[in-house]
């Protein structure tokens, strides 16, 4: 079941596991439409987050642990509250300062060739962008049957890249999903590369954009958490930090080979009846996938992080809780929020009630670029 497509409004235009490839995922669907929302999204009040960039940025402290809702930076011990308490200061990054980056602030539409394909991609741009100063990107992957306007209202990051002041760019898949592993390619056409498509859209951002290439990011719900997952395995040299939401590693641990220790925060909910918890085939399948578990998923990225560190809870709050593992290579650590009780959701984000309950008690969209603030690339 495909949701129809429809153009996002307000846009100015410039310019396996398994056998995974052979599985369907007739049902594994992400139904923002059918709930309507705005494209400009909601963070259900989040509180802003403290800008990336600026003239300042290059002296800002090392994050701290939060108290509350802050994501914890140095191993810390835990917190509990809610998203209303301050956020981590970022970490500093060498200052980039680039010359001719001619790209232009707003809600645009860019369109490459990769793989003989066109493709296009959705980028919001807040007007504080400074084409001279380096500035943080997120790469924003919506889920199966889903496309890049809907993944825009469901994450309502477009208002935190604002007060953040970081640029996101909202993928579109070709059949309307990603080939990151056990689902969903049956509606791509022949020979699709997603990971080459990826890299294609990061050069054409960085030809037009001061990009700072310590802090590119990627997140993504259900499908799009899968390709973060598979990002992470095939590159981190780029990527210094992923959130997926919903989705779990979808390819044989043996072929996820990082090349460096990276970073990982993840957002599940125990009642997904989409991307099972605890793994297993989801809905009513022909033929059924069988998905890895969201413990065997983070258990995996443990041992690839080589985190000898002992779980400590970061922040708890009604039905959510993170739980963070550090003393990882590089400082890469990981980190689940289990959702009790919520389905196929993104947390504190446009709520999808054909798949479950959703919460707000961890708001995924202000907490992963929490995350991302405390996790630049490190320096070779």
């Amino acid at each position: 079941m495909n949701i129809p497509r429809e153009p996002a409004s307000g846009l100015s235009e410039p310019g396996s596991r398994r056998e995974a490839g052979s599985t369907r995922c007739t049902y594994l669907l992400v139904l923002i439409a059918a709930c309507g929302g705005s494209a400009s999204g909601t963070t259900h009040g989040s509180p802003p987050l403290p800008p990336v960039d600026g003239p300042d940025a290059s002296t800002l402290p090392g994050a701290s642990t939060g108290t509350g809702g802050g994501s914890s930076s140095g191993g810390g011990g835990s917190s509990s509250g809610g998203d209303d308490a301050s956020a981590p200061a970022p970490v500093p990054t060498a200052p980039v300062v680039c010359t001719g980056k001619t790209g232009a602030a707003g809600d645009l539409t860019l369109t490459l060739t990769s793989g003989d394909y066109a493709r296009d991609s959705l980028l919001h741009v807040p007007a504080t962008y400074d084409p001279t100063k380096g500035t943080m990107l997120v790469v924003n992957y919506h889920g199966y049957s889903s496309n890049a306007a809907e993944q825009i209202a469901l994450t309502g990051m477009n208002p935190v890249a604002d007060s953040t002041n970081f640029i996101v760019a909202y993928p579109d898949g070709l059949g309307a999903g990603w080939n990151a592993g056990d689902c969903c390619t049956e509606t791509q056409p022949p020979n699709v590369d997603d990971v080459q498509f990826t890299k294609d859209l990061l050069s054409l951002l960085e030809s037009q954009y001061c990009i700072d290439p310590a802090r590119i990011y990627a997140t993504g719900m259900s499908n799009g958490g899968f390709m973060s997952h598979y990002l992470a395995c095939t590159m981190a040299d780029v990527f210094a930090a992923v959130a997926p939401v919903a989705g779990v590693l979808g390819v044989d641990p043996t072929t996820c080979l990082p090349s460096r220790p990276i970073p990982i925060e993840d957002f599940h909910g125990t009642a997904d009846p989409v991307v099972p918890y605890n793994g297993g085939s989801p809905l009513q399948l022909l033929p059924p996938i069988d998905f890895r578990s969201v413990p065997s998923t983070i258990q995996f990225w443990q041992g690839a992080n080589s985190c000898l560190g002992a779980p400590v809870i970061t922040y708890q709050k009604g039905t959510a809780t993170c739980t963070e593992w550090s003393d990882c290579g590089g400082v890469a650590q990981v980190e689940l929020c289990t959702l009790v009780g919520e389905g196929h959701e993104w947390p504190g984000g446009l709520p999808v009630p054909t798949l479950g309950a959703s919460t707000d008690d961890v708001i995924a969209t202000t907490r992963m670029v929490e995350f991302f603030l405390a996790h630049p690339m490190p320096p070779p």
